[in-house]
Order: C-alpha cells, then sequence, then structure tokens
C-alpha cells in the first residue's frame, strides 16, 4: 500500500511522529525537511521578487512556517511575518527569533500588514480541538476578505483534523500541503470549501512506523488509480467465454423512469460484464431492446401505474442464475414486492434509489440482518437518513462505518467525497470527484457499472470494497474526464456513460 492511499486521524498522526522522535529524528531536523520541502513546491509556483506574508502560529505548524519563511527570504522573496501570539513552543520561539535578526517584517496586529501578492497560513496544524474566536478568528478572516492565493501548510487553520468541521472560522485555501499522510478531515465534505487544491509533501516516514500504529492494513484507506487496476477484472484469461465473465440481473424502470433502466444498462454495459439481463416492465421492453441490443430484457407485468408488479424470469431460470442482482433505479415504491423477493434470496445484491426506500420501510437492519449474503447500499444522503435515522452524519466516515457494521452490508455513501465501509470498518474514500456528477442519473449509471464489475469478480477473493471503491473511482473519472471537454454543466447520465471506456483507455 503507497503512502497517497493512507488515511490518519489525528490521534494516529501523532502517534506516528512520536514513534519517529523517539527513535531518534530531532523535531528540528524534521521541521527543516518539511519546510524545506515546502518551500521548493512554493519557489515553483510563486514566482521569484514578488511578496509573501507568512501567518504564524504558536505551536510547530508556526515553525514550520518560519522556517519557510526564512528560506523564501534568503531565496530572493520579499517576506513578512503575522505572529500575533505572546507565548510559542520553544522551537518556534527561536526560530521567530532568527527571523527577526535576519531583518524581516514582523507584525501582531492585521491593521499594519502590507500589502502581499501571496499568503502561507501555518497559524494552526492538526489535532486543532477548540473553536477560534476573538482577535484570531477577525485575523482570518481578514485574509479571506483578501482575496489573495493562500497555501496551508498541513490543512486549513481552523478545521478539525478529523471531521474537516470548521471550528469557529478557518482559511480558505487555494491549495493545502498535506504532511505526511492524508488526514481525514480533508476528505470530509464540508472541507472541501477551504481546502482547495491538496497535494501531499511526503516526508519519508517509514512504513514500519506507519504499519505499527495502523496495522498491516489501515481501517480508512483513499481510493487511487493503483488500487482501481488491482481490482479490475484485467487480464482475462485467454480461454474465457460469457458464461465465466459474470452475469448481472438489473430489475429496475418504470413507465415512468423508463430513461433510468436504460442509463444502468448502459453502465453496466461498460463494466464488460459477460451477460447482461435487464427485468423491465413489458411496456418498456421495445425501448430497452433498442438501446441495448446485446442485453437480454425481460418484460415483466406490470401495476397500474407502471412498475414492475411481479418478476416473470425466463424458463429455467431463478435468481440464483445470476452472478449478482441489482435493482432499484426507477423502480418507483409500488414494486416493494420485487425488492422484498430479492432481498430474501441469496444471491449477491445491490440496493438503489427506490430500492432503498422501500428498504427503509421494511425496517433497514433487522432486514438485513437476516441476510446471509453479500448485500452493497448505495444511498445519497437524504437516502442514507431515510435508511438510518438514528446515525449521526457530522462524521461521513464514522457514519458509514456504523451503517456497515449494524447492517453486514457494505455501504456506499455517494456525494462529493464518497465514502465506503465495509462491515469491519474498513473504509474508502473517493477524493476526486466533479460536480458535473450532480445530474440525475449519474447514480443509474454507477449502480449498472458496479453491478457489472461484482458480477465479474464473484467467484475471486477480491474483497466487495474494493470492487466498490474501482467502481466509485471509474465512474468519478469519467464525470471529471467528460467535464473538460464539455464543462460541467453539459455532462448530462448518458454522455457520462460515453465516457466510461474513454477513463478505462487512459488508465490501464
Amino acid at each position: 500500500m503507497t503512502k497517497e492511499q493512507i488515511v490518519v486521524t489525528s490521534a494516529q498522526m501523532c502517534d506516528i511522529e512520536g514513534r519517529i522522535f523517539a527513535a531518534g529524528m530531532p523535531v528540528a531536523a524534521l521541521m527543516e525537511k518539511v519546510a524545506g520541502l515546502i518551500s521548493d513546491r512554493l519557489q515553483v509556483i510563486i514566482p521569484k521578487g514578488r511578496c509573501v506574508g507568512i501567518l504564524v502560529g504558536p505551536g510547530h505548524n508556526g515553525g514550520d512556517a518560519l522556517v519557510v519563511a526564512r528560506e523564501l527570504h534568503f531565496r530572493g522573496y520579499q517576506v513578512w511575518i503575522y505572529q500575533p501570539f505572546s507565548k510559542l513552543k520553544e522551537l518556534t520561539n527561536q526560530h521567530f527569533q532568527y527571523a527577526q535578526s535576519l531583518g524581516i517584517p514582523c507584525f501582531q496586529e492585521t491593521d499594519k500588514l502590507p500589502s502581499c501578492d501571496f499568503l502561507v497560513d501555518g497559524l494552526f496544524g492538526f489535532g486543532l480541538e477548540r473553536e477560534i474566536t476573538d482577535s484570531i478568528a477577525y485575523a482570518i478572516n481578514y485574509f479571506n476578505e483578501c482575496n489573495k492565493q493562500v497555501f496551508s501548510i498541513d490543512l486549513p487553520s481552523g478545521l478539525h483534523t478529523d471531521t474537516g468541521a470548521v471550528l469557529g472560522t478557518a482559511i480558505r485555501a487555494t491549495q493545502t500541503f498535506c504532511l505526511g499522510l492524508w488526514k481525514q478531515g480533508l476528505l470530509q465534505e464540508q472541507a472541501l470549501e477551504y481546502i482547495g487544491q491538496p497535494e501531499l509533501i511526503d516526508f519519508d516516514i517509514p512504513l514500519a512506523d506507519i504499519h505499527t500504529v495502523l496495522g498491516e492494513v489501515p481501517k480508512i484507506k483513499r481510493i487511487t488509480q493503483t488500487t482501481v487496476i488491482a481490482s479490475l477484472p484485467l487480464p482475462r484469461s485467454p480461454i474465457t467465454h460469457k458464461y465465466k465473465s459474470g452475469h448481472l440481473l438489473l430489475i429496475c424502470g418504470s413507465r415512468r423512469y423508463a430513461g433510468s433502466a436504460i442509463l444502468s444498462g448502459l453502465g453496466a454495459r461498460a463494466s464488460g460484464v459477460g451477460m447482461l439481463s435487464i427485468a423491465v416492465p413489458e411496456s418498456v421492453k421495445t425501448l430497452l431492446v433498442s438501446h441495448l441490443p446485446e442485453a437480454l430484457i425481460i418484460g415483466c407485468p406490470e401495476t397500474e401505474t407502471g412498475a414492475i408488479s411481479h418478476l416473470q424470469l425466463p424458463g429455467k431460470t431463478h435468481l440464483s442464475s445470476f452472478s449478482v442482482i441489482a435493482c432499484g433505479p426507477g423502480l418507483t415504491q409500488d414494486s416493494t414486492p420485487i425488492v422484498q423477493q430479492v432481498i430474501e434470496s441469496q444471491v449477491s445484491l445491490i440496493l438503489d434509489a427506490d430500492a432503498l426506500n422501500i428498504l427503509a420501510q421494511l425496517g433497514t437492519i433487522s432486514t438485513l440482518q437476516r441476510r446471509q449474503t453479500t448485500t452493497v447500499l448505495s444511498p445519497h444522503t437524504g437516502e442514507f437518513h431515510r435508511l438510518f435515522p438514528d446515525i449521526s452524519y457530522t462524521d461521513r466516515v464514522k457514519a458509514v462505518q456504523t451503517a456497515a457494521a449494524q447492517t453486514g452490508a457494505v455501504v456506499l455513501l455517494k456525494g462529493a467525497r464518497t465514502a465506503i465501509s465495509n462491515p469491519q470498518g474498513v473504509v474508502w474514500i473517493n477524493s476526486e470527484s466533479t460536480p458535473a456528477l450532480a445530474r440525475g442519473g449519474s447514480g443509474d449509471v454507477l449502480t449498472g457499472l458496479m453491478g457489472g464489475l461484482l458480477a465479474q469478480t464473484a467467484n475471486k477473493q477480491t474483497p466487495i470494497e474494493d470492487v466498490v471503491a474501482t467502481a466509485t473511482w471509474w465512474h468519478s473519472q469519467a464525470g471529471i474526464l467528460a467535464a473538460e471537454e464539455r464543462t460541467e454543466l453539459g455532462v448530462d447520465a448518458f454522455s457520462l456513460t460515453q465516457y466510461l471506456m474513454k477513463v478505462l483507455l487512459a488508465f490501464t
């Protein structure tokens, strides 16, 4: 596992650093190394000779900032320091005294600050718990209103390291240099408008120290291209055939929401699944055949409202004939008997959209605890609240871990930072996405794509949550690529399906 994948809490990072220092690494030496790496990055970004304001806090984050100030000063930049605290940590105070001896201007009040071109934020690092108030809160708001590019060290000052919550107020960074390992708060949705472009600064933490604190398999991980490639059903055996490449049954659509069935089917098609069957109301069967001629379209009896009333599978075909069943997109809640039937089956199951709303009415936890086979839930925020009304949503990572533990399911909580947990609390977080996916039908595409991948890996040893993470990343990368070519406003769900294969070509 690479460091790009590893995500830590404040307590875990503290323990890891403690091991480094206990092994003999001087704090001062590590500060010099980290600040040197940051200075090197800033020198690439900021043209030489520009004016840079350095915001200095009382702890070692402030010490990092002071070393950056010194380095930029020596490299030909105009630098001034804002340091409003009366008491500093010993090492930070030493660097502050040296900066003053170099003639770098230092200020304690915002109304006396000269203008600058860029700001470096080193007010508070990881571990901040208390709310920022009074003069420091005023100063942070002042810097936010300056409309300058801001580079935050480790994480923007004022954000909670684990939850990403704003503690009173917080710096709105243009770019965040996360030090050593990814902090969990940077991957939470509520932090997104503050962190700007995040970047990991690797200062060579020994893997042995990471594994001692986190274990060989960390509980919280960031989805990367490496993760995805390892979980794709590639390469295929040269003697494989369609019946060995998975058989997915999609149960979806209604007269009112026929498009959901099409979008789910197109997502499944892109996955490369060997066999695709799609159960829809009889009245929309012809429409599905015209869009997905390679799929077996199963027309089912329907209710007066145009929903599937009951499954009518072809002769000698049973639910157990399929590798995976994905159920929900466009069903409407008139298909409650169908959802009950598939939940009672012994087939691996993905529940999405209306199937989730029906599950909530049936009783989420009690219903799923009776299932003996793999279940994947893929709710958006509203559906998650209906499924789990008693779970706090303050920390999305803890919320999804709790939901998975209570149900025995793999839970995929959709959003700008999708979080996926298995029942043992192992979490994958997707840190790359785009608002272009905030369109109706995007989730239907993901359901089909995920179902197709799970069907192909059903008889392999790949963990379910890894496959779900792969589908999530693939889907979001398609959205990112589409947005680059069509703008964020031009990515409808049907267009999204056309970019799925372009992503695969680019990354494999």
